[in-house]
């Protein structure tokens, strides 16, 4: 099998692992170790489980750990590099994960805000000394999202690193340029990974990572959009725009979480990968993969 996978030390991907379910709502461990190794060798050797996309907020802590140490064993089958997704309302649930998550083996771990109410500034401290402070350890990336109640910007990050060594890395889907200027100049230890709009700005003038997104319907083309140069982003980022109409058209009133626009962004590299969410939540249909799948603009169709 020919290696295509991003090795750019200065130009890294991270892409999520999804959790594929049977319709009964078992974890399939064979299909989730096909998913691993195509994203290992064909993407990138830098893979998380259990963000917003990964369901890492609905799985069960049995589920948790037998998904989480299956991911740990192939990982370092294939020499790849894994994060483990921490989120939970229950800080006590977090600091309990990321326990056992060390006693696998992960070093590796991204990290949310709770959301069940927003954090103010002392108490965003505590999250982080509880986190980051306490297992020194081990490196943290913070994922920054709305849903989280509370978007840091670049003074929380400032006094966050200053305090926090082990806080390497932000993950990001963001896209106003000088917010995402702000960021990249208020924290330059920090490596920040934007989703393809994001990224496509940042590297106009700085270097920072890619969360792979819109891109993963076509590995091929996400690996020519990090290498590529200005101009070659922002063409194939028009065409991303076009896959994001279609996905936002598919979801009107049908389905809403991460997870499901995830899922239907990794079946146009397997055809038979599953859709299904875990309970309550909705899912596309095989006839939404079908409908994207014709949507793609012709070169992010795989085998074009």
């Amino acid at each position: 099998m020919t290696d295509n996978r991003n090795t750019d030390a200065d130009l890294p991907i991270l892409a999520t692992a999804v959790v594929p379910w049977t319709n009964e709502g078992v974890f399939e461990e064979t299909v989730f170790v096909q998913q691993i190794l195509l994203i290992a060798t064909k993407l990138t050797p830098n893979i998380y489980i259990f963000g917003t996309a990964g369901e890492g907020y609905a799985v069960s802590e049995s589920q948790f750990r037998r998904i989480a140490s299956c991911f740990w064993e192939t990982c370092a089958l294939l020499n790849a590099n894994p994060m483990l997704g921490v989120i939970s309302l229950s800080l006590n649930t977090i600091i309990e994960r990321i326990e056992w998550g060390r006693s696998v083996g992960f070093r590796r771990f991204q990290i949310s805000l709770p959301s069940w109410g927003t954090l103010t500034d002392s108490e965003m401290a505590v999250f982080f000394d509880e986190t980051c402070g306490r297992f020194p350890d081990c490196e943290f990336l913070h994922y920054n999202l709305v849903r989280a109640g509370r978007m840091l910007g670049p003074e929380d990050y400032k006094q966050l690193v200053a305090r926090h060594h082990n806080l390497v890395a932000v993950k990001m889907g963001i896209s106003d340029p000088a917010t995402i200027r702000s960021l990249l100049q208020a924290t330059p230890r920090v490596r920040f990974f934007f989703t393809e709009t994001g990224y496509a700005i940042a590297r106009k003038t700085s270097k920072c990572g890619l969360l792979i997104s819109l891109a993963s319907v076509n590995y091929e083309r996400a690996i020519e959009f990090v290498r590529g140069n200005d101009q070659l982003r922002e063409e194939y980022s028009a065409e991303l725009q076009l896959i994001l109409n279609t996905l936002i058209k598919l979801s009107e009133g049908n389905f809403h979480m991460d997870g499901a626009f995830d899922k239907l962004l990794f079946r146009m590299n397997d055809a038979h990968f599953p859709l299904r969410l875990l309970p309550p939540y909705s899912f596309p249909s095989e006839n939404d993969a079908k409908l994207l799948r014709e949507a793609l603009p012709m070169r992010w169709r795989n085998g074009k």
